[in-house]
């Protein structure tokens, strides 16, 4: 069984490997990421959750907590970049560091938690309902800065 943790500055190279996974098609880590990654460390409120087995990331994924000035104040949290090793889906693994993140929101106070997915794939949809997450209750509209197409 895997071990539920935040991610240390030791997790960087595994970490992308299993972004890759996420998104192939991205460049490779370079200073610029490093130097992100090291930010998300430092700032409270921003997290990487991973799932970790025999010292191999197996899943991860990333918790923002926003604050808030609604709902008496009480901040809600999006979750981003969850991937779970292709080799180690079907097993319950991302379930179980997706309930572990949810905690993590609860008892930082968050009254909702978000997320959007980009997958068609049914089996996603499935995950996420799974986890306890509605795709009804509300509709995620983007728009992506005309550079980053």
């Amino acid at each position: 069984m895997a071990d539920n943790r935040l991610a240390h500055l030791g997790d960087y190279e595994q970490l992308f490997t299993l972004y890759r996974e996420l998104n192939p098609e991205d460049p490779i880590p370079d200073e610029r990421t490093r130097c992100a990654f090291e930010r998300i460390l430092e700032s409270p409120g921003l997290v990487i959750f991973v799932a970790e087995s025999n010292r191999t990331l197996l899943a991860t994924c990333y918790l923002n907590i926003v604050p808030n000035l609604t709902r008496g104040a009480q901040p809600y949290a999006l979750i981003e970049n969850v991937v779970t090793r292709a080799t180690h889906r079907g097993q319950g693994l991302g379930k179980r560091l997706i309930r572990h993140v949810q905690e993590y929101a609860w008892s930082r106070g968050c009254y909702k938690i978000m997320l959007l997915t980009g997958s068609e794939e049914p089996a996603t949809h499935a995950f996420y309902r799974a986890c306890g997450f509605s795709g009804d209750s509300k509709h995620g509209y983007i728009i992506h800065a005309p550079h980053s197409r």
